[in-house]
């Protein structure tokens, strides 16, 4: 179980419109390795189709959904059902939320292999999110730098590397004023997995 000890974070991240909080060591390296593990073979990981530009491309990384029963999500035209918690995300969820305060229902599973692997420019801003959503977003395995701009102008790019055991909350108007990406990188050979816990409404 996740220690009750102090973890201070970066204060928040964002200039305006929103509150984005990184931790960077919200999990300790031996515990973070020990995780990375259990996650890369222990989850279904999948590669999902999307539509880009008028046509069917494979994302450029592999996913994963678990959460309550009988409540999938959709988003960029992918409907997913959940999996049954695993005791691994299921232990990590109830650290986050003592942690947050906050209740999650679902987590998508993300596997970037390499630096080839990416996330375009998103907003985390579904309808079944409610109005202003608190993403919780645990990263394991290689540092990436993830970037977030000002959604309508496109400008003031603000940059955060993600590093091993880290723990970024967005929350606020962030999903409606801001919008996110993770690029590709030549500069990263590692795999990465990130852990994006939310709340659907019913």
């Amino acid at each position: 179980m996740q220690k009750e000890i102090f973890i201070p974070d970066s204060g928040n991240l964002l200039p305006y419109g929103g509150e984005v909080r990184l931790y960077p060591a919200f999990y300790a390296k031996e515990q973070a390795d020990r995780i990375f593990e259990d996650l890369r073979g222990g989850l279904a990981w999948r590669q999902e189709p999307i539509w880009m530009f008028g046509k069917q491309v494979m994302q450029p990384r592999l996913t994963a959904l678990y959460g309550n029963p009988n409540q999938p999500y959709s988003y960029s035209g992918i409907s997913m059902d959940a999996l049954p918690w695993t005791s691994v995300l299921d232990e990590i969820k109830k650290n986050i939320e003592k942690f947050t305060g906050c209740q999650f229902t679902h987590v998508l599973c993300n596997f970037y292999r390499d630096g080839n692997d990416s996330m375009g420019w998103h907003r985390d801003n579904e309808a079944v999110l409610g109005r202003n959503p608190t993403i919780a977003s645990l990263t394991f395995g290689v540092t990436r730098v993830f970037q977030l701009r000002d959604y309508p102008s496109k400008k003031n790019k603000v940059e955060v590397p993600l590093s091993h055991g880290s723990l970024l909350i967005m929350a606020g108007e962030s999903q409606h004023l801001w919008e996110h990406q993770l690029p590709k990188t030549k500069k990263v050979n590692g795999p990465r997995i990130n852990l994006t816990f939310r709340k659907l409404l019913m």
